[in-house]
């Protein structure tokens, strides 16, 4: 796992870039040649980030975007520091569930910044790349978008509260086949699911969703901020216990044989042959 410090970003090593322009804070993420697979690296910048904009009273909206074909593909499974190490399969999964808690305390000070934030999304969107999209408070879908949670076909639950997002946006139901089954689904899909709230064509993806966070941004802001805590407090009741619940879980399929077998599997690019160990 990366040093937790909060280092200043070092040139070249940005996941992430921020620009504030006309009240709204554009967090863009910038890894394109990866598909923006996200890191441990990503995570500490996302939560430098969100503690940056949080207590800046120039941005009053922040729209979330990336470049280049995708989303966010999701885990960089070449990024350093990605394994956790321990001598006994205990040991591993103690860091990897304190490793998780810690990714949760910065996922939660992206999801509750007062500033509402609007997701661009285009391309791929999977794993963590949908469960980051969840976090946001609107979501704009390009027509080429595909969303999944493919993390059951690896030997892995789900770890940063995806699932648990879509249940309260969907419904239990919809959670568990997409978490499941790790089925992809279009972005027409999403947006009936009531996952994503606007889809556009991919040439006016990024235009709809700044015109959107500029509109937020232009209404009076103590009031833009109480609607989302309201709002949030309602819809996120029991959220904190099952996300803690959920970092257990991901801990104890991450140091299992199945984990193993699903991580072959794929890069062998053959189907795995899961045992439940």
């Amino acid at each position: 796992m990366i040093d937790t410090l909060d280092r200043e970003i070092a040139e070249g090593e940005e996941r992430i870039r921020l620009d504030i322009a006309d009240g709204v804070g554009v967090l863009t993420l910038c890894r394109p040649g990866t598909l923006n697979g996200w890191s441990w690296e990503s995570t500490r910048q996302l939560g430098l980030m969100a503690d940056r904009i949080r207590f800046d009273d120039s941005v009053r909206a922040v729209l979330l975007r990336a470049e280049g074909r995708a989303f966010c593909a999701g885990i960089d499974v070449t990024a350093p520091g990605g394994g956790i190490t321990g001598e006994s399969a205990a040991e591993r999964t103690q860091r990897y569930y304190e490793g998780i808690r810690w990714a949760h305390e910065r996922f939660a000070a992206f999801a509750g910044l007062p500033q509402p934030v609007v997701a661009a999304v285009q391309g791929y969107c999977l794993g963590f790349g949908f469960e980051l999209a969840l976090m946001a408070d609107i979501r704009v879908a390009a027509d080429d978008a595909v969303f999944a949670l493919p993390e059951a076909r690896l030997g892995v639950a789900v770890d940063a509260g995806g699932d648990l997002r879509i249940a309260r946006e969907a419904g239990a139901g919809w959670a568990k086949y997409l978490a499941l089954t790790g089925r992809r689904i279009d972005a027409a899909t999403a947006a009936r699911l009531g996952l994503v709230q606007l889809v556009t064509p991919v040439t006016e993806l990024v235009a709809a969703a700044q015109e959107l966070a500029a509109d937020i941004a232009r209404n009076a802001p103590l009031a833009v901020r109480a609607v989302k805590r309201d709002i949030d407090a309602f819809a996120d009741a029991g959220l904190a216990e099952a996300l803690d619940r959920a970092a257990l879980g991901a801990s104890l399929t991450l140091t299992s044989e199945d984990c193993r077998e699903g991580y072959t599997a794929k890069a062998a690019r053959r189907p795995p042959d899961f045992e439940g160990r």
